[in-house]
C-alpha cells in the first residue's frame, strides 16, 4: 500500500504534474496556498471583497475546468497572477462596454431612475438593450457593436469591412432609430 502524499510539501511544479491528473487535492493545495496573495492583489485593484472573491473563484474554476491541458509556462504564481490579472482586465472591459451603453440611452435611463426602484429597472433596461442589440440584423448588430463596443469611426468600420462607408452610415444610424424605437418607454 502507497504512502499518503503530503500536498503541503511538494513544489509547485509537483503540484501541477497532480492537477494534470486530475488530483483534486493538488488541487485544493494550489488553491490554499496562493488564495491570500492573489485576494490581496485583486482587493488592491478593484477596491472590492465580493468581486474579488468572485474573480478569484471564476479564475480557479476555469483552471480546474482545463486542467489537463492547462499550459503553465514558468512559476506557477506567475501563470496565476497572469490568469487574475486577465480577469480583472476583462471585469473592467465589460464594465466600461456596459457603462457606454448606459451613456448611449441616458435619457432612457433618467426617466428610469426618476422611481423609487430605479436599480432594478435599471438592470432590466440594461439587459432589454442587451437583447434588442443581439436581435438586430447580423449587418447591422455588427456595425453597431465595432462602432459602440470597438469604438471604430465609420471610416475604420468601412474598410474592417469592406463595405462602403455610407452604407455603414445607414446601418448605423437604422439601428439606432430600431433601439430607440424599442426602448423608447411607454
Amino acid at each position: 500500500m502507497g504512502q499518503a502524499i503530503d500536498y503541503k510539501q511538494l513544489s509547485d511544479a509537483d503540484l501541477v504534474l497532480q492537477l494534470r491528473h486530475s488530483d483534486d487535492a493538488a488541487f485544493i493545495e494550489i488553491f490554499e496556498r496562493y488564495y491570500i496573495l492573489l485576494f490581496s492583489f485583486t482587493c488592491r485593484r478593484l477596491n472590492d471583497k465580493e468581486i474579488s472573491k468572485d474573480l478569484i473563484h471564476d479564475a480557479f474554476a476555469d483552471i480546474w475546468e482545463k486542467r489537463t491541458t492547462v499550459n503553465i509556462p514558468g512559476e506557477l504564481i506567475a501563470f496565476l497572477f497572469t490568469v487574475v490579472k486577465n480577469r480583472i482586465l476583462d471585469h473592467y472591459k465589460h464594465k466600461k462596454i456596459t457603462q457606454k451603453y448606459a451613456e448611449n440611452f441616458q435619457p432612457y435611463l433618467d426617466q428610469v431612475q426618476n422611481s423609487t426602484d430605479h436599480l432594478v429597472r435599471q438592470h432590466d433596461l440594461q439587459s432589454l438593450i442587451e437583447k434588442e442589440i443581439a436581435a438586430l440584423p447580423e449587418k447591422m448588430r455588427t456595425v453597431f457593436e465595432l462602432s459602440r463596443k470597438n469604438a471604430m469611426n465609420r471610416q475604420e468600420i468601412s474598410q474592417h469591412l469592406g463595405m462602403p462607408e455610407n452604407t455603414v452610415k445607414t446601418n448605423l444610424q437604422r439601428s439606432l432609430k430600431i433601439l430607440r424605437g424599442k426602448l423608447r418607454p411607454e
